[in-house]
């Protein structure tokens, strides 16, 4: 027991500090990150590899950390409603794909997707209240170019990469946190 969670303690590590690390690959280019989506990756893998609840606390962590060591993003409100986001995405996918024994691609397709579309519905709904709160409003169409259309790069990327970066780990045994 005491093996399994230094395992995923040691995994959801790693995935915070490829987290940190990524965005730092966009130049700190908030357009760039928008698009790109770099701190999804770590925290979706995190979800799969480890499990919901590491998942959820690396995807809640990882933007107040990078907003205290690089302010980027800005604490509030960007890293607020982000952090909702990618704990949603680390929950979600760590859920739905759950700890089965072998590697599965269409359920991980099905985790994914359904992580990637609650992810985003928590973010718009965190955005309306921060943004709504604030004076600023956020509309529907925002939420759709925002989450959706500006994204596109970003999804095509997790939708290629983290089925990929599974099916390696998973050949090389290294999915099991037994």
């Amino acid at each position: 027991m005491k093996k399994t969670n230094v395992k995923k303690l040691a995994v959801s590590a790693a995935m915070l500090a490829i987290g940190f690390l990524l965005p730092l690959l966009t130049a700190q280019i908030k357009e760039i990150g928008d698009t790109l989506l770099p701190m999804h990756l770590p925290v979706m893998l995190c979800g799969l590899l480890c499990g919901p609840q590491y998942g959820a606390i690396v995807g809640f962590l990882l933007p107040f950390l990078r907003s205290a060591f690089f302010s980027m993003p800005p604490i509030y409100p960007n890293a607020v409603w982000m952090s909702l986001e990618l704990m949603t995405y680390g929950l979600v996918i760590g859920l739905v794909y759950g700890r089965g024994q072998t590697f599965n691609l269409w359920r991980l397709y099905i985790a994914l997707i359904t992580a990637m579309l609650s992810g985003r519905v928590v973010w718009g709904i965190t955005k309306a209240v921060l943004l709504g709160v604030a004076g600023r409003g956020f509309t529907v169409g925002a939420f759709l170019v925002g989450g959706f259309a500006d994204a596109v790069p970003g999804i095509i990327l997790q939708l290629i990469f983290i089925p990929l970066i599974m099916k390696i780990l998973d050949r090389t045994r290294l999915t099991d946190m037994k």
